[in-house]
């Protein structure tokens, strides 16, 4: 138990560190906030080393429910309320255009088939109206949704990836683009312009740190605002009984699953069922939500195929919803705080991270700046 539905086994191992390295950039995790920050610092003409403590995509960048939605962890309406109409439309639209971005780079990982929020009650439905109101008073894509699944709203933008995938194609990119990349390195120190592992050190003028949770363990300064919880999933056989062409979310997000293209389905949830146990560092799934999940695949999705996977993934959420993006410790940038939603703000917030460690502007760090200041 606690393999993904998302791991096929096709992945050779990268090396471990052994010995020094030197580098202008050192970066610590290599899920897809990491893979991106080594994107970016490529692209800026940044010579950059990147480790992992396991392997590539083995905390939630690969354990995720492969969902890819444009905005933050709060339905756009809530992101509007507290941070002002201008501050939330300019999110919502650089994360629409991540999506693009990321569905344009990586073929065939990433589908855009839209996504849905459906209500489970009839005070969701009267948010989801909200919900609907405020994209469409600002000009985003989004329709109201009645079908087999339930009633709510079709984002059409939106869509969903195979998490696993992602992160292994973007790690091979770097790999045959000449990057030093290292796997089963985990950081036993952060020193001025030195990341020391077991085996080896990296030494370096920046770091950066893109690990979204325990992302308080690694920085204590962080943990008045960031709290780390294990998100549980399950996994299907192919369930041709079924059909869920998009991805959906359902009561505010606890529950969301995904139909894959061989027909198996991927299912997460039931974490505010247990709440208190589920704000923890602990990365394996347990038998009180598992039970849960099953008895929701059961009886609401009428899924009859097989469980196949059990797994759960540590993610990091903020006080304030908004993710972590700052220069921690002199030349020492941290990201993540993602709240859920690391896909596609993790992959913006590590790049703006690049770029701020290397001196460039950001216009993704200037408006997370704005939307703290409120």
């Amino acid at each position: 138990m606690n393999t993904p539905l998302w791991d096929d086994q096709a992945w050779a191992p990268l090396p471990r560190l052994e010995g020094a390295v030197r580098a202008d950039v050192g970066v610590v995790g290599l899920g897809g906030s990491g893979l991106a920050a080594l994107e970016e610092l490529r692209a800026l003409g940044v010579n950059a080393v990147g480790l992992d403590a396991r392997a590539v995509g083995a905390g939630a960048a690969g354990r995720n429910g492969g969902f890819v939605l444009a905005g933050l962890a709060k339905f756009y309406h809530e992101t509007v309320q507290q941070f002002g109409r201008e501050i939330a439309a300019g999110i919502y639209r650089a994360t629409a255009e991540e999506i693009q971005r990321q569905a344009r780079e990586l073929p065939g990982v990433i589908r855009l088939e839209g996504s849905l929020r459906l209500a489970a009650d009839a005070a969701e439905l009267e948010d989801c109206r909200a919900h609907l109101a405020a994209l469409q008073a600002d000009g985003f894509a989004a329709e109201w949704y009645r079908g087999p699944e339930g009633e709510g709203i079709l984002l059409p933008t939106d869509g969903s990836m195979q998490p696993l995938a992602r992160v292994r194609t973007q790690a091979l990119r770097l790999r045959k683009a000449g990057a030093l990349l290292y796997e089963c390195s985990p950081v036993r120190k952060l020193l001025p312009g030195q990341i020391v592992t077991d085996a080896g050190v990296v030494h370096c003028d920046t770091i950066l740190v893109a690990v979204d949770g325990r992302l308080e363990k690694i920085f204590p300064e962080l943990a008045p605002r960031v709290r780390t919880a294990r998100l549980q999933m399950l996994g299907t056989a192919p369930a041709p009984e079924v059909s869920f062409p998009r991805p959906v979310y359902w009561r505010h997000g606890y529950e969301y699953w995904q139909q894959r293209s061989d027909r198996s389905v991927a299912l997460g949830g039931f974490r505010d069922h247990a709440l208190e146990a589920e704000w923890t560092q602990d990365a394996e799934p347990t038998d009180y939500i598992q039970q849960l999940l099953e008895w929701f695949l059961r009886e609401r999705l009428k899924v009859r195929a097989a469980v196949t996977h059990r797994w759960a993934a540590s993610v990091a959420y903020t006080t304030d919803g908004l993710p972590v993006l700052e220069e921690v410790r002199p030349k020492t940038w941290a990201v993540g705080g993602y709240s859920g939603t690391g896909n596609i703000v993790g992959a913006l917030c590590a790049r703006a991270a690049a770029r701020r460690a290397c001196g460039a502007e950001s216009g993704w760090a200037e408006l997370l700046a704005r939307a703290a200041k409120r």
